[in-house]
């Protein structure tokens, strides 16, 4: 996106400043002043993970809250109701086509997690 941006500029310089040396001065400072907000963004979005990491057992745990909701109702569609339709005990199933999307992306998060975790990276 930034490159998207600088382009644009330094067309602008080719036609605003004559010198070659001035116009490659000016087109490195946008660069640079580019490239650091990003780096500044990047730097308070990991302030506001550690803050909200912080925050009381619910906030903190969340996701794993979610995670085990997902997992007790596939429980029940897959294991429970299975093994109890025999006996003629019929245990309502859990709406798979909702929860699916929610663990599909849980379980992507949860494959960069492991990957902190086994890097050190985080506790």
């Amino acid at each position: 996106m930034i490159q998207a941006i600088i382009g644009p500029v330094a067309a602008l310089l080719d036609k605003f400043i004559p010198d070659a040396d001035t116009k490659n001065k000016l087109a490195h400072e946008i660069a640079t002043l580019a490239e650091r907000q990003v780096h500044e963004i990047a730097l308070a979005q990991i302030e506001v993970n550690k803050e909200e990491a912080k925050g009381a057992w619910f906030q903190r745990n969340w996701r794993p809250a979610c995670a085990w909701v997902c997992v007790a109702g596939f429980g029940v569609n897959f294991l429970v109701s299975p093994l109890l339709a025999p006996f003629g005990i019929i245990v309502p199933q859990a709406d798979t086509a909702t929860m699916m999307p929610v663990l599909m992306g849980m379980l992507g998060l949860g494959g960069l997690r492991s990957f902190e975790k086994n890097k050190g990276i985080t506790r």
